[in-house]
This record gives structure tokens, C-alpha cells and sequence, in this order.
């Protein structure tokens, strides 16, 4: 498992350096929301989330054996509450690479408590809404979904869109190109201010 890992994270350290993240866009989180809040489908989990995670940058690589890695924040109403760390490890029919933003919404203290609990992992392909140009289709653990996206700033997300464990993920694509079926996990490391 060790040497998955290895060469999973050399694959995603391979994808960084063409698509130009540098520590200043890794560290970028205010830009990042303001991204994400700019999209309508997204305003009322602003308004009404109890807190999220945001990554500006999240790099993912796949050749069979899949990974991505990203560095981000967390925050509870609206304050900063510690760091985040995504790793995320796939095998199956895959190839290629990307860049994307992801932010993962609580809706409850509860669900606050989860993720930052400890090491909290879920199925990295349960349903994550794309908020820029494409479309998908994703069944996992916690049900089926689809959805469509022309950019940004259109559309209209349903407001019990909250999976079973309180948290609703959504992604922004900046870029790659990737073809993937496969299964694996998110895990993320949660520490603390």
C-alpha cells in the first residue's frame, strides 16, 4: 500500500508542475471563496452552512493507480478554525490528470465535529457538483446523482443537496483532462489553529 501511495504522489507531484500551482495559489483561500461564492447555485449554503473546508488547489493524477493531494482551510462561521489536508487514492480504468478548487459544506455542528474530529475519509467519487462548464454522473455509497453545469454563475443547487453525514461537496474545475472509472477515498487530516 506504501509504494501506491509513493507512486500515486509522485504522479500528482507530476501534474502540479505543468499546470503552474505554486505556493501562492495553494494558499490563496479568499480568492478561492470568492470563486465559489460568486456561483447563485452555491449562495444558500453560504448563508446557512454552520462551516467548510476549501482547497484553492486540489492536483490529481491517474495512470490505473490514481491520487490527488491538497492543502486547505477550515471554517466555522465564518472564521478560521485550522488547516486541511485532502489525499485521495483511486484504482480502476483511469488516465490523466487535473487541477481543481473543492469546498465541503457542513450544515451542522455535527457534521463540523465529524470532519474535524479526527481522520475523516468518505468515497472520493461520492457526488461532488461540478460548478463550471460539463456534466456528470456519479453513484457511491450515499446514492446516485447527475448533474449539468454551463459556468459559474448559473444554476440552482437543491437546498437538500446535504448527504447523511451533513456535508455537501462541490468542485471547480481549472483544468485537465481526465477519464476515470475507478474506486477509492478521500481522507483528510484535520489540525487544529
Amino acid at each position: 500500500m506504501k509504494r501506491v501511495r509513493t507512486i500515486g504522489l509522485l504522479l500528482v507531484l507530476a501534474l502540479m508542475l505543468p499546470l503552474g500551482a505554486n505556493a501562492q495559489q495553494v494558499k490563496d483561500y479568499s480568492s478561492t471563496i470568492d470563486n465559489f461564492k460568486s456561483s447563485p447555485q452555491l449562495q444558500w449554503f453560504f448563508d446557512n452552512a454552520y462551516g467548510y473546508a476549501v482547497f484553492p488547489v486540489v492536483g490529481k493524477a491517474a495512470f490505473i493507480v490514481g491520487a490527488a493531494y491538497g492543502q486547505g482551510q477550515v471554517y466555522r462561521k465564518g472564521q478560521a478554525t485550522g488547516t486541511v489536508e485532502l489525499l485521495q487514492a483511486s484504482v480502476g480504468l483511469q488516465w490523466g490528470g487535473q487541477a481543481f478548487s473543492e469546498i465541503i459544506f457542513f450544515r451542522d455542528e455535527w457534521a463540523y465535529d465529524l470532519f474535524t474530529r479526527g481522520q475523516y475519509e468518505f468515497d472520493a467519487h461520492a457526488s461532488a457538483v461540478v460548478v463550471t462548464v460539463g456534466a456528470q454522473a456519479k453513484a457511491s455509497t450515499i446514492g446516485s446523482s447527475a448533474s449539468a453545469s454551463a459556468g459559474p454563475r448559473t444554476g440552482k443547487q437543491s437546498q437538500s443537496y446535504y448527504a447523511s453525514n451533513g456535508m455537501a461537496p462541490f468542485v471547480y474545475t481549472q483544468g485537465g483532462l481526465m477519464a476515470e472509472l475507478a474506486i477509492g477515498s478521500q481522507k483528510f487530516n484535520f489540525s487544529p489553529f
